[in-house]
């Protein structure tokens, strides 16, 4: 596994709020935080309306924000959300994410 995140204890907490502050990241983290199997997904599983590149960016900012990990098989990736980092470092974040609404859109 590519873990090119920090580690737990030095994951920040600036650069976590940066890479949720995008809806399109911030959907991806809702799906993940609402799969408790925390199976790994294959980057393109999300229903992203937004070019392939563009893609790779918003996993890449997860990913160097330490909210998930990159797994390289080469012709393909897998993501896998580090929930027990993020559980340890930020308790009740993903609890947050998950009562989001889908879309990314406060509740009126």
């Amino acid at each position: 596994m590519n873990q090119v995140g920090p580690e737990a204890d030095a994951q920040d907490l600036g650069a976590v709020f940066r890479a949720l502050a995008d809806e399109h990241r911030r959907s991806v983290m809702t799906e993940l935080a609402a799969d408790h199997s925390d199976s790994e997904r294959g980057c393109n599983s999300f229903n992203l309306p937004i070019s392939k590149q563009t893609q790779t960016h918003h996993f890449r900012v997860l990913r160097e924000a330490g909210l998930i990990d990159e797994i390289d098989y080469g012709n393909r990736k897998g993501i896998r959300l580090r929930r027990a980092d993020i559980e340890k470092r930020f308790p009740g974040l993903l609890a947050l994410l998950k009562a989001e609404p889908q879309g990314g859109a406060p509740p009126r």
